[in-house]
Formats: structure tokens, sequence, C-alpha cells
């Protein structure tokens, strides 16, 4: 009896590389690849400028009230409400002006120029009172009402007058200097009294005199304008 069997043969093709074969996951979602990219910042170098544009405006402002400024005080503002500090500025006379400003634009400021005589000042928190009047001892007086009123410990630090600096404990100085028309009437009443009179305003602080002599030009200009 004659059987018939199936011969196999090896395929002329290799199989496939098992290596490169991989069975495909119906459960794997495939992503387009993606580029991390850097995020972008603002240049600090924005901020840097703004901050030093603000401190150039308040050292331009602070020279601005120094020109014919007559007195500049420090006050110690440390503990003053927002409240307590704009009614004080709201009691100033047009005269005074009162301006919150660090110390090193301050001190920037004034440096190279007599005002620079208040550099012990520059410690602390303070308040600047520019004064633009010769009545010095009415341009105080509206701090110490108000130190009185609310009871407060606050102080001056310090003040140039004349390019000399006054401390704390030197404001009783300034505090009780003659008023212009008491100055007028002392010099006037030395020129028609005695020489002696003369001689003893002649004494006085340079100040005074030169309060004396302008009340005596003026004395005489309105004098002759009556002719």
């Amino acid at each position: 009896m004659e059987t018939t069997g199936l011969l196999s043969f090896p395929s002329s093709k290799p199989p496939p590389s098992r290596a490169h074969f991989r069975p495909a996951n119906p459960f794997s979602i495939s992503f387009p690849t993606t580029h991390k990219t850097s995020v972008s910042h603002r240049p600090v170098t924005i901020k840097s400028a703004i901050s030093r544009t603000k401190k150039e405006e308040t050292v331009e402002i602070v020279k601005t009230q120094l020109e014919n400024c007559y007195l500049l005080a420090a006050i110690k503002y440390t503990g003053f409400t927002v409240k307590q500090f704009q009614d004080f500025r709201r009691s100033l006379p047009e005269t005074s002006k009162l301006i919150v400003a660090k110390n090193t634009l301050v001190y920037k400021a004034i440096e190279g120029t007599p005002w620079e005589a208040l550099k012990p000042c520059m410690t602390g928190m303070n308040a600047w009172l520019f004064v633009h009047t010769e009545e010095i001892p009415e341009a105080l007086k509206p701090y110490r009402d108000f130190q009185k009123e609310k009871k407060l410990e606050n102080d001056f630090t310090g003040a140039v007058f004349e390019g000399k600096f006054y401390g704390p404990g030197d404001f009783k100085q300034l505090e009780t200097m003659p008023s212009r028309a008491e100055i007028y009437a002392k010099i006037l009443g030395a020129l028609q009294g005695p020489a002696i009179g003369l001689v003893g305003t002649l004494q006085a602080p340079a100040r005074d005199v030169v309060m004396v002599l302008k009340a005596y030009v003026q004395k005489l200009e309105d004098e002759s304008g009556g002719q």
C-alpha cells in the first residue's frame, strides 16, 4: 500500500527577526513628539530701570525744594499713622513743604552744598521739612502744636539754617528767633536813636544786621517815594 506524506522544505526567505518584531499593543496611544520651550520672563533690567528713575525723580524733587529754602529740618516719623501724617501736612502753611524720602536720596541731593551739614540726621526714618520763609519760628510752630495736640514723642532730629547744624537740643534758638517785624523795629529804633544803640545793633548776629539794613533801605525808599 502506497502512502503519501507531506514533506516540508526550508523557505528561501529568512524568518522575520525576533529582535525587530513587537506585537501591537491595543492599549498604547502614541502622541506627537513635542519640544520643551523656555518660558520667557520679563527682563529684570526693566524693573531696575523703573526703580532707578523713581530715585532720580526723588533726588530732583529734593533739589527743587532746596531752591529759596531757608531751613531744612528732619523729623522722626517712626510710629506716625497715615492720618496723623496727613493732618500735619494739611496744617502747614504754603511756605513749608513736608516730604518723606530715604536718607540716602536726600543726602545725594544735598551732598556738596551747605545743606550737607544735615548729615548727622541721616539715620532712622525721617520726614523732611523745607521752610521757604525767613520766619523760622512761625514755620516750626505748626509741628510743635501738632506734637502737643497728638501727644507725640516724635521730635526734630536736626536742622540746618544758614549752613549751621542745629541738633535736637538747639531748637530753642531757632524757635525764639525774632520775627522780621521785630528785627525791623529794633534796627529802625537803633538808627533813629543814639550812636551807641546802632553800635549795639551792629554787634548782633549777621542775620539781624542784614535785616536791619534791608529795613532801613526800605524806609528810605518809602520816604523818597512819598515826596
